[in-house]
């Protein structure tokens, strides 16, 4: 039959992880709570922020930034899996299916300029101290922000019209856990290959070129640590680094290994796990890893619980 003579589809079902078919209930439970976790160490990270003036500065500024992204990111898939666990598959209109697309992508896509720009204060902090308060000043914070968040909206557009031109008709399954490109493209009957082009074009520039920006950030934030006399302040600036550096080596590489190859080495299981790595573990590490390991952010903590108190006295 043509493809013109075949129904086009108009709902999907997200099949989630039929595989454990009896694992449903634990499987909603641990996933209800990561996502629980997830708001509120992310809310807890905005709130503090904005209530304590000491951490008015740039470093935290685009740490609510990140934490605002991780809450959307999930928020945009965890809803779906959940409900994907308490029944066989979860419908989903297809102009839902693109906008939920659209809405992952443009998160990925903000989270990887702005932990570029994460980088670069850091790099300014420690390769640049006296010229800090001039380099990253208010105006500038703000400058890079809008830019990230301008970028990150506009990157996933071409992707998002192409996709939603494709005729669906081989299946209406969606063998993942949300509206993945990748998974969209195998049940469509239309030729894909511009979509996949486009695909590694956006991941070179977006994906790798972020990524040789960190590492050029990184080498010579390392290389100026190593010249530090003090043990303390090295260990305090090392700190810093490793932990920024673990996220964007889990982030991007779980990201590469998915979208930057060909669509014929798809795997659908391999696919759905190192998805939970960028949409459920990164999310939910982050606000470890940034700030309720770090001390200045809990002397902050304790000071905005100390206010609470004396407020009710």
């Amino acid at each position: 039959m043509e493809i013109e003579n075949q129904t086009q589809i108009k709902h999907f079902i997200i099949v989630g992880f039929p595989q454990y078919s009896g694992l449903q209930v634990p499987l909603f439970l641990t996933f209800l709570l990561t996502y629980l976790v997830t708001l509120l160490g992310n809310l807890l990270i905005m709130a503090v922020v904005y209530s304590d003036p000491r951490l008015h500065t740039p470093m935290y500024f685009f740490l609510t930034n990140l934490s605002f992204i991780d809450i959307t990111s999930t928020s945009v898939t965890l809803p779906k899996l959940l409900t994907s666990f308490m029944s066989a598959g979860c419908s989903i209109s297809l102009p839902a299916c693109i906008v939920q697309m659209y809405g992952l992508v443009c998160m990925m896509s903000t989270e990887f300029i702005l932990l570029t720009v994460m980088a670069y204060d850091r790099y300014v902090a420690i390769c640049n101290p006296l010229r800090y308060a001039i380099v990253m000043n208010k105006d500038a914070c703000i400058k890079l922000a809008a830019g990230t968040w301008m970028a990150g909206l506009l990157q996933p557009i071409p992707h998002t019209v192409l996709v939603s031109r494709l005729s669906f008709c081989k299946s209406h399954h969606v063998n993942h856990f949300f509206c993945d490109i990748t998974a969209l493209l195998k049940i469509s009957c239309t030729d894909t290959r511009s979509i996949e082009t486009m695909t590694y074009v956006f991941g070179v520039l977006i994906v790798i070129g972020t990524f040789i920006l960190i590492i050029i950030s990184y080498i010579y934030i390392i290389s100026t640590i190593l010249k530090i006399q003090s043990s303390e302040r090295r260990h305090k600036a090392f700190s810093t680094c490793t932990s920024h550096l673990a996220v964007v080596i889990i982030f991007s590489g779980a990201i590469c290994i998915m979208y930057m190859r060909p669509n014929s080495k798809y795997s659908e299981n391999q696919d759905k796990i190192l998805s939970l790595m960028y949409i459920v573990v990164t999310p939910l590490l982050n606000p470890i890893i940034y700030s309720l390991k770090n001390t200045e952010f809990r002397k902050a903590f304790q000071r905005v619980q100390e206010q609470k108190v004396r407020k009710r006295i």
